[in-house]
């Protein structure tokens, strides 16, 4: 490929797990991508790092206190920094860049997916509380400005793959295969008494702190059916989530004549955010390759939605629409953030969760501004319980 037709991609969270795997796939092909924007909220060394070896355009750095450190590093190399969270949703509307990989953590993703989407950007999407908060409005806005969403979730690219070619077939359901987090098979009474260092070590993936107790509650789980619903037009009864322990086949779609197409490999997130970076195309590349012969099996099992309330929790909020999913993921951040700050247990954060949902204004069509009132005063409703508790 020559100089102009290589993709310009803005990474959004470049020193996150998600980012700095992209970051690897993105030099991996040289002759494909070319980094335009790189963003993080605090990590500026990494940050620094990055710019000085992909020579970006643009980077922006949301702690402003740290705009200095980076300012004074990368403007000898004629790389533009900025700072704040204002400035992610401006430089993602420049003209030079094709493609924004939004992998933010949270509902801070939203605002800028938003503004690449109004500016016509191709979307790779890894923050799932994006559609989780405002799905409704985010596939709206990229149907109206003929915007692609790919997702780089391994589930949803999983669905997405065994949709090529089978856009024409309706979809009788999907399944979300959950490798069950570190305490599947456990009871209430035990997980009364876990330490967040149990609920940070996930058996198959390497994921940052606030997805990896996300996947230990099955919320992570619990979201991705919102965002599925939203990805591919479904409704909840479309929508089934199976225990998979060994997280080898990472989704699968059901067709009207009952056939089941999977999509299988190794737990490796590389291969997700390669795919919606390069498609159409699938790249080369040296991940390393499944082996039928290291799994003696593969086994299933239902999800314990009694025990793991989250996913239950989830399905509720789909059903019942509105700004309900936006509650939930509010609450769900704050009360995981106070989770690993040792302020609540770990089976507070259902708790929480179902106490914000019971007690937020309701609000059947939301707007962006709802979105943005309902996100706030959640937090709030959800800090005041956590000071009851402690």
């Amino acid at each position: 490929m020559t100089e102009s037709k290589k993709r310009h991609i803005a990474i959004l969270g470049s020193t996150g797990s998600i980012g700095t795997q992209a970051v690897d796939v993105i030099k991996a092909h040289p002759d494909q991508f070319q980094v335009e924007v790189l963003t993080t909220n605090n990590n500026a060394e990494l940050l620094i790092q990055q710019a000085v070896e992909l020579k970006p355009n643009v980077v922006v750095i949301c702690n402003k206190d740290r705009y200095d450190q980076v300012f004074s590093a990368l403007d000898p190399l004629d790389i533009k920094v900025y700072a704040g969270a204002k400035s992610i949703a401006s430089v993602v509307q420049m003209d030079t860049i094709d493609m924004v990989l939004t992998a933010m953590v949270g509902y801070a993703g939203l605002l800028p997916t938003i503004k690449a989407i109004e500016a016509g950007k191709s979307i790779a999407l890894a923050n799932k509380e994006t559609l989780v908060v405002a799905g409704e409005l985010i596939t709206q806005l990229a149907a109206q400005k003929a915007v692609n969403i790919y997702p780089v979730d391994s589930e949803h690219s999983a669905i997405f793959q065994c949709l090529v070619g089978e856009f024409h077939n309706p979809i009788e359901k999907i399944i979300l295969t959950a490798s069950g987090g570190p305490f599947r098979g456990k009871s209430r009474e035990f997980l009364s008494t876990v330490t967040k260092a149990q609920a940070l070590k996930h058996p198959n993936w390497t994921m940052g702190a606030k997805i990896t107790i996300d996947s230990a509650t099955l919320m992570n789980k619990g979201l991705e059916v919102i965002e599925a619903k939203w990805l591919f037009g479904l409704r909840s009864n479309q929508i089934d989530v199976i225990v998979h322990p060994q997280s080898i086949i990472h989704s699968l779609v059901q067709f009207e004549d009952g056939s089941l197409k999977a999509q299988m490999g190794l737990p490796d997130m590389r291969l997700p955010i390669q795919f919606a970076l390069g498609y159409p195309n699938r790249l080369k590349s040296d991940f390393p390759r499944f082996n039928f012969m290291d799994y003696s099996s593969l086994t299933f099992e239902q999800p314990d939605r009694e025990t793991f309330r989250n996913l239950q929790l989830a399905f509720d909020a789909l059903d019942k629409g509105g700004n309900a999913a936006c509650i939930i993921n509010a609450a769900n951040e704050v009360a995981v953030e106070a989770f690993l700050h040792d302020q609540i247990g770990f089976l507070e954060i259902s708790e929480l969760i179902e106490s914000c949902l019971a007690k937020a204004t309701f609000i059947q069509h939301p707007t962006y501004d709802d979105y943005v009132s309902t996100d706030e005063e959640t937090r709030r409703l959800a800090r005041e319980r956590i000071k009851s508790l402690v």
